[in-house]
C-alpha cells in the first residue's frame, strides 16, 4: 500500500494550489477516497470525499472552494484548493474512507502515506 500526496507549497491568502494523490494499484478506483488535513497542534480531519460513483461531499469550510475530483485512468486524486485562507494551513493527506488498516490485533493502525504541506500567507 502506498499514498502520495503532493502538490502542496507556500501561497499567499486568496491564492490557489492544486493537490496531487498517487495510489498503489487500483486503490483510488476501486475506493471511497478522501483527502484530511492535520494542522500543528490539532487533530486530522476530513476535508472532502468523493465517491466511486464521482459524487463529491464537502465540508461546511472548504464547499464553495475546494473540489475534489479522480482521474480513474491516471489512478490520481485531486483537490483543487482556491480562495485559500491563512487557516487552510495543514499537512493534507489523501486515504480511502475509512483509512487503510495496517497491522494486526493491538498494533493495527491506521496507515496514512506521505502528505504534503500547505502553508497560507496572511
Amino acid at each position: 500500500v502506498q499514498l502520495q500526496a503532493s502538490g502542496g507549497g507556500l501561497v499567499q491568502a486568496g491564492g490557489s494550489l492544486r493537490l496531487s494523490c498517487a495510489a498503489s494499484g487500483d486503490i483510488v478506483r476501486n475506493n471511497h477516497m478522501g483527502w484530511y488535513r492535520q494542522a500543528p497542534g490539532k487533530q486530522r480531519e476530513l476535508v472532502a470525499h468523493i465517491f466511486t460513483d464521482g459524487s463529491p461531499n464537502y465540508r461546511d469550510f472548504v464547499k464553495g472552494r475546494f473540489t475534489i475530483s479522480r482521474d480513474n485512468a491516471s489512478k490520481v486524486l485531486y483537490l483543487q484548493m482556491n480562495s485559500l485562507k491563512p487557516e487552510d494551513a495543514a499537512v493534507y493527506y489523501c486515504n480511502v474512507i475509512p483509512p487503510i488498516k495496517i497491522g494486526k490485533g493491538w498494533g493495527q493502525r491506521d496507515y496514512w502515506g506521505q502528505g504534503t504541506l500547505v502553508t497560507v500567507s496572511s
